[in-house]
């Protein structure tokens, strides 16, 4: 037997999430049965996703969503060998057990040098979601122009260096003069801190006078609002968030896009990296590649703790992180 922790939705978040939203509960797992396995968490993802996705693929009562990093403690099952590091859909949790149907092995040439949470962020669900809305749905060219904001997190910094690996101009904004210098480090040709420039319109207007080709949205609201008026004709827009409406206890109403893109013929397209699923493997090996090629920087705000699950993630939304936000436990 294994005493494991879980945390609970205790009721689902009406405004901002709350301690009192969570609750850490206890239990006895069995012995793995033939073909399972049993999981030890090692390092667990926090995401933005989890705010909205629990309203709508949670009840209250279940435990958290999310992946994690996990160790292979005890095995029956020969695909999965003891001490063999996983990728795991099994929420919060401290340990679980698994029939191995809903696993990743982390790959075998994994860099010794390079932490193994990099799989929950750059060379994982972050990266890949940069990755596809890249490629798949703006179909991004050398020599265009690109606007991402949250540029900071760890979806948009992984976001703006593809775009530079394919030669492209990046623009990116974020909320504190330290992310701005940290995506300056990254190489992004403009960078500006949202909450202090005077006119978000003229931010924009001065980092690309020309406008914009591309738009990676992972904000929002009255962002999205005002970025569209800088799109280009025939720009294209990748709606991967709206991290700024997530919390609204009332949803917010208008403006509406729908003129600015008649007029502009713009391309707007929502979109989640798993229908890629099949493509998953050779986008893995190709982050990794970058990774290893020092094309691809990286940085984690890591929160030590399983205890402090909930606070990484109130964190989080609260913007606390510069690139991944990974609890270590």
């Amino acid at each position: 037997m294994v005493q494991a922790k879980a945390w609970i939705l205790a009721r689902h978040f009406d405004g901002f999430p709350k301690d009192s939203d969570f609750q850490l509960k206890e239990e006895e797992l069995p012995e793995p049965k033939d073909g399972e396995v049993l999981l030890e968490a090692v390092f667990l993802s926090v995401d933005p996703y989890m705010r909205p996705f629990s309203r709508v693929r949670m009840k209250e009562g279940d435990v958290m969503i999310g992946t994690q990093v996990a160790k292979v403690i005890q095995s029956k099952n020969p695909t999965f060998h003891l001490g063999s590091h996983v990728v795991s859909r099994s929420g919060w949790r401290s340990h679980s057990l698994s029939d191995g149907s809903d696993l990743i092995p982390i790959m075998s040439e994994w860099p010794q040098d390079l932490p193994l949470s990099l799989a929950l962020g750059t060379v994982g669900m972050p990266g890949l979601t940069a990755l596809y809305g890249i490629e798949e749905v703006l179909g991004l060219q050398a020599g265009e122009t690109l606007l991402v904001n949250a540029a900071a997190g760890a979806v948009g910094s992984v976001v703006g260096q593809i775009a530079k690996i394919k030669g492209c101009k990046v623009v990116g904004s974020a909320g504190s003069d330290a992310k701005v210098a940290f995506l300056k480090e990254l190489g992004f040709d403009q960078v500006f801190n949202y909450k202090t420039v005077s006119s978000l319109e003229e931010a924009l207007r001065s980092a690309s006078p020309e406008g914009y080709d591309c738009f990676f949205e992972n904000v929002g609201g009255p962002f999205s609002t005002v970025a569209l008026q800088q799109m280009k004709d025939l720009g294209r827009i990748a709606v991967c968030g709206s991290i700024s409406t997530y919390n609204d206890a009332n949803p917010q109403t208008g403006p509406y896009p729908q003129m600015t893109m008649i007029m502009k013929q713009l391309k707007m397209e929502g979109f989640m990296q798993s229908r890629w699923a099949d493509k998953h493997p050779e986008s893995l090996k190709r982050l990794m590649g970058w990774v290893k090629e020092g094309k691809l920087q990286w940085r984690e705000h890591v929160t030590k703790g399983f205890a402090n699950m909930p606070a990484a993630f109130m964190g989080l939304l609260k913007g606390d992180n510069t690139g991944k936000a990974i609890v270590a436990v």
